[in-house]
């Protein structure tokens, strides 16, 4: 195994061990690390937005005023923290005047309520499911898509942004997707509405892929950052959990209302 391999891999394995963790104590340990992921995100747009030194922080800092709200100790996800997030929107849109840098705001802050929103669920283990499953079929999606892409070829899915995507790779993300849902559906009981519309999400997180590889593109680098050895960013192992997330509770909100 070359030396970038080993780091790679055991890089990953502490990523795995550390979002592990955090899903099954869920609390404050789940919103802890959900803030560091956010803050270091904020950072990695930043620099992806062209922003300044001193607008960099600006915004990490902006954005940690919204997250911090949402602790369990704290007001946890309520309107008042929505509405801080608002506020920090403004305000780094009028100090910096950038809507772009801006914007990161709502990239973080939004995927962070939704995924403790769902993690709160009560009973415990179901939040904890409710959780997973958002997470885990981003993971599944990644890995359907990379070997069905590979296998496959064929037309590619936007090959200005990125060039090796394939709609085979979006197809075998999707079936991945579904395949996952219906296993927890059947296995851990998860709403076979949830189940069906897992398809849904897989699209949600390819087109978070797609919208920060139109970011480094347009920045004119490979990846968000340089903090994960061989992984890159943060972002670049989050981005469509980005998107997925609030998809997700938002399928579960219409869910329980329905």
């Amino acid at each position: 195994m070359s030396s970038e391999l080993r780091t790679r891999t055991i890089v990953g394995i502490l990523l795995v061990f550390l979002a592990s963790a955090g899903l099954y104590f869920g609390g404050f340990f789940f919103w802890l690390l959900l803030v560091i992921a956010g803050v270091l995100m904020q950072g990695e747009w930043a620099d992806l937005a062209g922003a300044t030194p001193e607008h960099r922080r600006l915004s990490m800092f902006a954005v940690s005023v919204p997250l911090a709200l949402l602790c369990p100790l704290a007001a946890g996800v309520s309107w008042t923290a929505f509405t801080l997030m608002v506020a920090a929107f403004f305000f780094v849109a009028l100090i910096t005047r950038s809507l772009r840098l801006a914007m990161g705001v709502f990239y973080v802050c939004v995927p962070v309520m939704a995924l403790i929103f769902l993690r709160q669920q009560e009973p415990d283990n179901f939040g904890l499911l409710l959780a997973f499953w958002a997470l885990a079929l981003v993971w599944a999606t990644d890995i359907g898509a990379y070997f069905s892409g590979r296998a496959i070829g064929g037309p590619k899915l936007a090959r200005r942004v990125s060039p090796s995507k394939t709609w085979a790779g979006l197809g075998g993300g999707v079936l991945a997707a579904l395949v996952l849902g219906f296993v927890l559906h059947r296995f851990a009981g998860l709403p076979i509405q949830l189940a069906a519309a897992s398809g849904l999400l897989a699209v949600a997180a390819q087109l978070g892929d797609l919208l920060e590889s139109a970011m480094k593109r347009r920045a004119g680098v490979k990846d968000s950052g340089s903090l994960l050895p061989g992984h890159g960013g943060v972002m670049d192992r989050l981005d469509g959990v980005a998107t997925a997330a609030p998809l997700a509770a938002l399928l579960y909100l219409f869910l329980v209302f329905s």
